[in-house]
């Protein structure tokens, strides 16, 4: 019999499952929320339970205390194994032991090599004696949809197929997997597990909603010369950051606003808790530029904009005024100021205003990142002949004109394609080049000036 791939245990739990109507961005956040559900509420309840978990392309639990007493097994891309040595985990180790005392346990699992006909979507499965549950994404690029099975005849039948695989794979983990399932006894399945899972999970995402929503770039892939191996690897790598960034950061602002929900909160923990929330979202967001300007840097044929029928009639000014509290609460967070000059009876521009936001979202945190405190960042908005101009430029408390450390500066260094790096200030970031695509795509051209501004021009419609 031949060996299993992780793609037949995806459609074996989406058998009888209704076709899904989600987008690439939607469909993640229900994975982040099902993930937060699963640790948070439903295996939170056993805090003292073994068992253990299966997972693809990257490891899908991330809370340490759970990471110590489940046995992992995770099929990861060969191009994250490059560039990780041997043994090196996926996750980082807990800064703790029980107890708060002495060093942690680091998060052991297996990592073995997930094959071309594996797929990427991610897929985990969990089992302990009181709780056995499959999550996966599934289905084609507008129709994705996120499976949750719970069922105990769907779990062994899709728990038998990874044992198959895993035979293949690393016989000696297989024996081993088979000797924890036995030492775990009797599985009881709870019938109503189900019914209180997704009450949960709504809660959860219903907290979820980002200032921000990051939606793909892309739609459907390129045609022409596949990425060579270290483009693959690059972008294996950052998405393994992303994954590993911005899952808890969305689970510490889900239970950051189930606290603001309190009504007796005092004015310093809700200001600190406001705070907070609104540093997970600016990371979230940007990792989640940094890892699409990866995407479209392998792709062939993305140097040119959108089709026109994604490009749409687009009222930059009112975009950017909406924005405009977002942005002086970033910016006051850095202790900086903002000034909007817009000039009135604007035309609209041709783009996309729901990724236009993301964008500029992510160009005023490029900007500002390394502007001194007490700097004063003004945003003008203007008729430049057929096209609208959108400058950022910054001046000192002072009044001197300033600008943000360019990538020409002697302290900025370029890291391949995508990224940029400031080791003066630790900050990292998109690369000049990698931004200018990004806004291409969506209509727009983005010209810098030694660090003092940074221009973008749009099309009038």
């Amino acid at each position: 019999m031949s060996s299993p791939s992780l793609r037949e245990v995806r459609e074996l739990l989406s058998r009888a499952v209704p076709p899904g109507r989600a987008d690439e961005d939607q469909v993640r956040r229900l994975w982040w929320a099902a993930l937060a559900t699963l640790q948070n509420d439903l295996l939170s309840a056993a805090p003292d339970q073994r068992g253990l978990w299966l997972a693809a392309p990257l490891p899908a639990l991330y809370e340490p205390a759970l990471l110590r007493r489940l046995d992992g097994w995770v099929w990861v891309p060969e191009a994250v194994g490059r560039l990780l040595p041997a043994g090196a985990p996926l996750l980082p180790t807990a800064g703790e032991g029980p107890g708060g005392h002495g060093p942690a346990l680091a998060a052991g699992f297996e990592r073995l090599p997930l094959a071309a006909e594996d797929g990427t979507d991610p897929l985990l499965v969990l089992i302990t004696a009181q709780l056995q549950v499959a999550l996966a994404l599934v289905g084609p690029a507008g129709s994705r949809q996120l499976v949750v099975r719970f069922e105990a005849d769907v779990i062994a039948a899709a728990l038998d197929l990874l044992v198959r695989r895993l035979q293949r794979d690393d016989a000696a983990s297989a024996a081993l997997l088979r000797r924890q399932l036995q030492g775990l006894g009797p599985l009881h399945s709870d019938a109503g597990l189900g019914l209180r899972f997704w009450p949960l999970m709504a809660e959860r995402l219903a907290g979820m909603a980002a200032s921000l929503t990051l939606q793909p770039l892309l739609h459907g892939g390129g045609q022409g010369r596949e990425p060579d191996d270290d483009s693959r690897a690059e972008l294996a790598l950052l998405e393994a950051l992303t994954h590993e960034v911005r899952t808890p950061l969305a689970t510490i602002r889900t239970l950051i606003r189930s606290l603001l929900r309190r009504s007796d909160l005092s004015a310093l923990v809700r200001q600190r808790l406001e705070q907070i929330d609104g540093e997970c979202n600016e990371q979230i967001d940007r990792f989640g530029l940094i890892f699409l300007a990866a995407e479209l840097q392998r792709q062939p044929g993305t140097d040119h904009p959108l089709g026109a029928g994604e490009l749409t009639r687009t009222d930059l000014s009112q975009l950017v005024q909406q924005l405009e509290d977002l942005w002086r609460r970033q910016l006051a967070r850095r202790e900086l100021g903002l000034e909007l000059r817009i000039a009135p009876n604007l035309p609209p521009v041709l783009s996309d205003p729901a990724r236009l936001e993301t964008m500029l979202g992510g160009l005023m945190d490029r900007f500002c990142r390394s502007l001194a405190s007490g700097s004063h960042v003004r945003l003008q908005l203007q008729p430049a002949g057929a096209r609208l101009k959108l400058r950022l430029s910054s001046r000192a408390a002072d009044g001197r004109v300033i600008g943000a450390d360019g990538e020409g500066g002697s302290d900025h260094s370029v890291l391949g394609p995508v990224l940029s790096w400031n080791p003066g200030t630790g900050s990292l970031q998109l690369s000049r080049q990698a931004t200018q695509r990004l806004f291409q795509r969506l209509g727009g051209r983005l010209t810098e000036r030694g660090g003092t501004s940074l221009t973008v021009f749009f099309p009038v419609c």
